[in-house]
């Protein structure tokens, strides 16, 4: 069918949905990122968190008195701790809104536009707010089923892993009854890190395939109908019709300023039944013979007829008269290859001195000029 969208957007339309803040994005490749961010901020940073951690306990265990502590002064007591937490949280916090604001630049590139948050009048009627919340909440929508489905794989999958770590690690666990306290954390920190690596490699590995269903959603969603690209086209390129009418408009205009140049020309080369080109020579403007007026068959008969009233030589040389018209465009200087044809032209046109700067010496010349 002609409404169906069977074919595949242009760029034109790809960049249209662009501009409108429409693009294919994957929340879990950001959410996998984001995180995959954080832990790398914390492994950084935690050279500074335990030396501050450090230094907060041996503040609690040297300075707190239980019997100087007054109910009434609980904010000279929390100010150290609210500090700390302050010292700790707020660089971790603004490395990770960077690297969060980061990532997405990545992934969506330069793009800024207010059309997603443009309140649209049509949605806010009663009957469309009803219809998108039965949407919103209804499990068994397409799309809702999807996301919950999605949803549920996730939370199995990390799950999953996270527990295969643990239990892939199990004898270490059982082992740490009656070891040192030291050797206990050291291990635990093992175990505890190789599941964060885990979780976050199987967090990236479903990113990627989400980022890449929802590309293919967003592909499907874009696609154009047959009458759709040629509605683009015509806009792009401009109706058929006007711009048929526009040609044909400078034809015309072309075809006059022609006819107004032959008068002025030096001579006219012809094929006495199809081809005639006026030219004109003025060493002051060109170096060389310029083509004023070219045209075949009907043109041709004009030009010939405008340069008889107007007393302007005709020259018949077939060949010349042929490599001239198929060469050589309107108010263009002749090529070097017909200097020679040209000029042993012009000089029966000007005398036998010829013209300036063009004169040759050809006594075997004998074309057919007519005035």
């Amino acid at each position: 069918m002609a409404d169906e969208k069977t074919e595949e957007a242009t760029p034109k339309r790809r960049e249209d949905e662009r501009k409108k803040g429409n693009i294919p994005r994957s929340q879990d490749m950001t959410s996998a990122l984001t995180i995959t961010a954080g832990v790398g901020l914390l492994f950084v940073m935690s050279p500074h968190i335990l030396e501050k951690l450090k230094n907060l306990l041996y503040y609690t265990l040297t300075h707190l008195r239980p019997e100087e502590i007054e109910t009434n002064d609980i904010i000279t007591l929390f100010a150290p701790y609210a500090k700390v937490t302050g010292e700790l949280m707020l660089p971790f916090l603004l490395g990770l809104a960077a690297a969060t604001a980061l990532l997405v630049r990545l992934q969506v590139g330069a793009l800024f536009t207010t059309e997603k948050i443009k309140p649209k009048i049509d949605k806010l009627t009663p009957s469309s707010i009803m219809q998108g919340l039965k949407k919103m909440f209804n499990p068994f929508e397409p799309r809702n089923l999807i996301e919950m489905t999605k949803s549920f794989l996730k939370v199995g999958i990390v799950g999953y892993v996270g527990f295969s770590t643990v239990m892939g690690r199990k004898d270490e666990i059982l082992g740490l009854l009656g070891v040192d306290i030291p050797t206990a954390f050291a291990v635990l920190a093992s175990i505890l890190t190789q599941m964060i690596i885990n979780i976050i490699v199987a967090m990236l590995i479903i990113g990627f395939i989400d980022k890449k269903y929802q590309e293919y959603e967003y592909n499907k969603s874009i696609k154009m109908t047959k009458q759709e690209i040629k509605d683009e086209w015509k806009n792009m390129e401009g109706d058929p019709v006007i711009k048929s009418k526009i040609k044909s408009a400078q034809m015309q205009f072309m075809r006059q300023k022609m006819m107004s140049a032959v008068p002025t020309a030096d001579v006219v080369v012809a094929n006495p039944t199809h081809f005639s080109v006026a030219l004109k020579y003025d060493k002051d403007i060109a170096p060389a013979p310029v083509v004023v007026a070219k045209g075949v068959d009907y043109m041709a008969f004009k030009i010939r007829e405008i340069a008889k009233a107007n007393g302007v030589p005709i020259v018949e040389n077939k060949p010349l008269a042929r490599s001239l018209y198929k060469l050589v465009k309107v108010d263009q200087v002749i090529p070097a290859e017909l200097y020679v044809a040209v000029a042993e032209i012009l000089a029966f046109v000007y005398g036998k001195d010829g013209p300036p700067k063009m004169r040759i010496n050809n006594p075997n010349l004998n074309p057919n000029i007519r005035r």
